[in-house]
């Protein structure tokens, strides 16, 4: 068990050493660091509630109340590192659907890079879903991954890709149903779960009605179906 884990969990540990002061000017600097360990312990715990600032402080080697001088309560550093993820996840669908070489494949590959991440931060991902924070505070920064696929959508059916249909009452259906799946398989790992291309693939099809991969590459995959 790491040293936060035991402290959010009531146990106790060695207090870590006491860094310098940072120099005049980089305040940012700290600000950075203390984002970075809030991050990685919520991808431990998966529960912005059980984060403890003072656990933060423990792990940036600094007291406490320096936490404070940066965020004024556990919502706004969660809030901070939410953003941050939420900016990875717009980040990678962009780089991915850029690789393509038309609507349908990168609307896939903007999914394919959702589940991705999510794979590799189950914990960051279940917050990012789940937390309170956002009755509390709002993330109205969640709106851009909304946008981006929505376009996404508009743009196969644009090409003739997918049926013309609302794209955006789509794009709420297709949503659901990837970030459904991504967070029941975070919050039930034993189920026999199908490789979750597959899934994503399906929910292409019958959500937006793309052809699959498969069925694309092979015109008599197409005309047997």
């Amino acid at each position: 068990m790491s040293s936060y884990t035991g402290e959010i969990m009531g146990q106790t540990s060695k207090p870590a050493p006491r860094r310098r002061p940072n120099a005049r000017g980089h305040g940012d600097l700290l600000r950075e660091e203390i984002t970075v360990a809030a991050a990685r312990m919520l991808d431990d715990i998966a529960d912005d509630e059980a984060l403890s600032l003072r656990a933060v402080a423990r792990a940036v080697s600094i007291a406490a109340t320096s936490v404070y001088l940066h965020f004024p309560d556990r919502d706004a550093l969660v809030l901070a590192v939410l953003r941050r993820c939420h900016e990875q996840l717009v980040d990678a669908g962009d780089a991915a659907a850029a690789e393509c070489g038309d609507p349908a494949a990168a609307l896939r590959a903007r999914i394919l890079a959702q589940a991705a991440w999510a794979q590799e931060h189950p914990g960051l991902y279940k917050v990012l879903h789940e937390s309170k924070v956002h009755r509390r505070l709002g993330m109205p920064f969640k709106k851009v991954l909304a946008e981006r696929t929505s376009v996404a959508v508009q743009d196969c059916m644009d090409a003739g890709l997918a049926p013309a249909d609302d794209a955006a009452t789509v794009t709420i259906d297709l949503r659901t149903a990837v970030n459904g799946m991504l967070t029941q398989r975070i919050n039930e790992p034993d189920l026999p779960w199908p490789p979750a291309e597959e899934q994503i693939d399906r929910f292409l099809a019958k959500l937006v009605g793309l052809t699959p991969p498969a069925a694309a590459a092979d015109p008599d995959v197409v005309r047997s179906t």
